[in-house]
């Protein structure tokens, strides 16, 4: 379990998020520390991603402040937040379909000039064997699986401080599915790799979770360790139960 204390590497505060006239996030607190993996559960429509798209910056928050390593990043442009060394695999894994993996992970180092392009991309390999099988196929013809993998992947070759996974989980197959949570286990294990990971699949990301945090129609209802949420009754009737996970 991951000490809490210090500062957070990412602390978001009253944020509240607009699409037009639409609040999307009614004031949303919470924070991520160094070397935690933190997950944000909630029903399809609560506003989870366009938390995480508001940390991106695209939508910006219309108040409230979100901080990253003590520096103000709420408007910041996404491109400009991406060189912080935070990055993003975002929901419905948008790889570029066109572009071969080799490519594709090309495209995520391309933030240091491909300096550790084969020493990373041999990481990746090891921790997504598949893709070392696929390297010169294009992105757009990879199984659903695949192309998560090779998302998360390219997310990692830009040598982020902060991950932050969009539903990783969505639509694969329960065997990939362990495979994904898995591999972001052993990051956060032996690289210390902090992670912010918005997920339906409640029963994995709770599992997985140092802490959690459940939304509901753009507010947080509730907070506490991944394991305290996964015995909370509450959680249970609302996320767990049903057979689906």
């Amino acid at each position: 379990m991951t000490a809490t204390n210090g500062s957070p590497l990412l602390a978001i505060r009253g944020v509240k998020t607009y699409y037009g006239n639409i609040i999307a996030l009614k004031g949303v607190d919470v924070d991520v520390h160094p070397g935690e993996i933190v997950t944000l559960i909630g029903a399809n429509g609560a506003g989870k991603s366009t938390l995480m798209m508001t940390v991106f910056g695209s939508p910006q928050a219309r108040e409230g402040r979100i901080t990253y390593q003590g520096q103000d990043i709420t408007r910041m442009p996404p491109h400009e937040i991406a060189r912080l060394r935070i990055a993003q695999s975002p929901e419905g894994r948008r790889i570029f379909p066109r572009m071969t993996v080799l490519e594709n992970l090309q495209m995520g180092a391309s933030l240091d000039g491909l300096k550790y392009f084969d020493e990373d991309a041999e990481k990746m390999f090891v921790l997504f064997p598949r893709l070392k099988e696929r390297l010169n196929q294009r992105g757009g013809t990879l199984s659903g699986g695949e192309q998560q993998m090779l998302a998360i992947a390219r997310a990692l070759m830009a040598r982020p401080k902060l991950l932050m996974l969009d539903e990783p989980s969505l639509g694969l197959a329960p065997l990939i599915v362990k495979q994904i949570f898995d591999a972001i286990r052993e990051l956060n294990r032996t690289q210390g790799l902090t992670v912010f990971l918005v997920e339906q699949n409640a029963y994995h990301a709770l599992k997985l979770a140092h802490r959690a945090y459940v939304m509901v129609n753009g507010v947080i209802t509730m907070t506490g360790s991944g394991r305290e949420l996964l015995e909370n009754p509450e959680v249970r009737a609302a996320y767990l139960e049903g057979g689906r996970h």
